[in-house]
């Protein structure tokens, strides 16, 4: 798919950011898994919530953190307060379908 050049600059701050997270490189995984996203705004504006998620999901399969974003079976996102410059806050863990859920 064609990526715009502010995509483009996205997806290297996040690649950089995850580096420097997990000091090296992830190693993609394809277990399922459950995502946790607090999104904190640079200011008050009025956004919506799942504006953000494609990018993201995007961003993090470009840096190699999964093999493809469908292996996503469980996402909670939600605002957190406003901080200068914003920040995202992203949590994964494996996927543990919850005990009497259906297939």
């Amino acid at each position: 798919s064609l990526i715009s050049e502010a995509g483009r600059k996205f997806q290297s701050a996040a690649c950089a950011a995850i580096v420097e997270q997990l000091r090296r490189l992830p190693k993609p995984t394809s277990a399922p898994a459950s995502v946790e996203i607090v999104l904190f705004p640079p200011d008050n504006r009025i956004r919506d919530l799942d504006n953000y998620n494609k990018a993201l999901f995007d961003a993090l399969t470009h840096a190699g953190v999964w093999e493809d974003d469908s292996q996503v079976k469980r996402m909670l996102v939600e605002w957190g307060p406003v901080i200068p410059k914003g920040k995202v806050e992203i949590t994964i863990s494996k996927y543990e379908k919850p005990a009497g859920a259906a297939a």
